[in-house]
């Protein structure tokens, strides 16, 4: 198996025909059967990589290459869920250029060469896989929520919580589910869980959900400044549900398909075992 086939795999479950912006292959790689995949791996983990002979090393999150220089274009991907809510496609796109804007900035300053050109010198297979992934995270969430809410009108923020921590990674972490806008007793109304697309559009876009009839997001994860606006909105609930448990599901499946496949993979750098 070639690093080629591995993306295809990615790609396959998260239903994508094309590799997203913030995934890509920065240093190709043949007869692959030993993997080291992680949340976050740089050049530190590359090094370990050669000491326990491995033959590619997968990121979750990009470090290089057009992966991080182009990670902005990628929040475009949230229209679509946007739309699935009842948000207009045109508000919708209008919404998420100020965050595009913030990211396209912050890429186009960063070293995008600092962990590929390591890993071309020490002759390592690398790639990252993230909206695939998150994806994958997203829509397993999603549905999870779905069924539990299902015919339960009154559904509060704290059984939400309850329902979430029935999630295996969610169990297997110290930074699990949390509330961050609302309290326990608090309605939780329609639910959206956004964990795909780059990362959360900012506080315009969670109202937006919330005047399209929302009224809990899940998230992985949400800036104090977006906290504090939806605060003030006061129209609907935020839980973060947390970064590494999210991202550990879509990469536990991931990870499990590649294992069906007769591959070895080892885990570290923020996934839950």
């Amino acid at each position: 198996m070639n690093t080629t086939d591995i993306m295809n795999i990615a790609l396959e479950l998260a239903n994508l025909e094309e590799v997203p912006f913030d995934s890509g292959i920065s240093v190709e790689g043949e007869n692959i059967k030993k993997i080291l995949i992680g949340v976050d791996m740089e050049t530190p983990e590359l090094l370990l990589a050669k000491e326990l002979d491995v033959d590619l090393v997968i990121s979750h999150h990009p470090h290089t290459g057009e992966q991080d220089v182009h990670f902005h274009k990628v929040l475009n991907v949230q229209i679509e869920k946007m739309m699935e809510f009842g948000i207009p496609i045109n508000k919708a796109q209008k919404l998420l250029k100020k965050k595009i804007g913030l990211l396209e900035r912050a890429g186009h300053v960063r070293n995008y060469d600092k962990v590929r050109s390591a890993a071309k010198l020490l002759k390592m297979p690398y790639m990252n896989i993230h909206l695939p992934a998150d994806i994958v995270t997203e829509r397993f969430v999603q549905n999870h929520m779905n069924e539990k809410v299902h015919g339960q009108p009154k559904a509060t923020l704290k059984d939400l919580i309850t329902y979430l921590n029935e999630i295996y990674e969610y169990q297997h972490t110290p930074a699990g589910p949390v509330i961050r806008v609302g309290s326990e007793s608090d309605y939780a109304g329609k639910v959206a869980v956004l964990m795909a697309g780059g990362t959360n559009g900012g506080a315009d876009v969670f109202k937006a959900y919330f005047e399209a009839g929302v009224g809990t997001i899940i998230c992985m994860h949400v800036p104090d400044d977006v906290k504090e606006e939806v605060e003030k909105q006061n129209i609907g609930n935020v839980i973060v549900a947390g970064h590494m448990a999210s991202d550990s599901i879509g990469l536990n499946i991931f990870i499990r398909e590649l294992e069906q496949k007769g591959l070895e993979v080892i885990r570290m750098s923020g996934i839950i075992e």
